[in-house]
């Protein structure tokens, strides 16, 4: 039985066509809050300062080694309506010891690969929706926008000028093109 409705538009993805997410690579994320809403807290003199839901962000970002021990985290930075930050994945194929317990990926029907990029990015912005939900803080409409933005890092100086763009990002508020007052 197939699910393709021909009388709907296509989604275009804005994925790199044949690569595969789930090879060991570093990746610069860029994840927008819904309608480029200013959730997660706002910039005072060049600063990020923090709401609850911005923590949260913080939190769960924190925690994705927790449960992904393929997964290593870099620079990152919660701005007020997005997030930036590098990851680097490794491929759990070849990965022959893990370092701590995994919990049963649960079967779905979906097309991205358990260990996926996509999958990882799916699993944070779910947790900060629950989370939030729990604290009783989440916004009347949804926190984050669908999908997300992702450049493959391929050399050491890319990576280098990415860190010290995440790093300054707060202090360019006004010239991001994500900026909204």
């Amino acid at each position: 039985m197939s699910f393709y409705n021909s009388s709907l538009p296509m989604r275009r993805s804005i994925r790199l066509q044949g690569y595969d997410y789930r090879q060991s690579g570093a990746y610069f994320l860029t994840i927008c809050a819904y309608q480029k809403s200013c959730l997660f807290g706002y910039i005072c003199d060049g600063k990020m300062t923090l709401n609850e839901l911005g923590l949260t962000v913080t939190k769960c970002w924190r925690q994705i080694t927790e449960v992904r021990p393929n997964v290593e985290l870099d620079a990152f930075v919660v701005m007020p309506n997005h997030f930036h930050g590098i990851i680097f994945v490794f491929d759990e194929r070849k990965t022959k010891t893990a370092k701590r317990p995994r919990p049963k990926a649960k079967s779905s029907s979906s097309r991205l690969a358990r260990a996926s990029l996509g999958v990882i990015v799916g699993q944070f912005k779910r947790a900060v929706t629950i989370r939030s939900k729990l604290l009783h803080k989440q916004p009347e409409q949804p926190i984050w926008q669908r999908n997300y933005y992702e450049h493959i890092i391929r050399n050491e100086n890319s990576l280098n000028d990415i860190r010290k763009y995440i790093v300054e990002n707060p202090a360019r508020w006004h010239d991001d093109s994500l900026y909204m007052q």
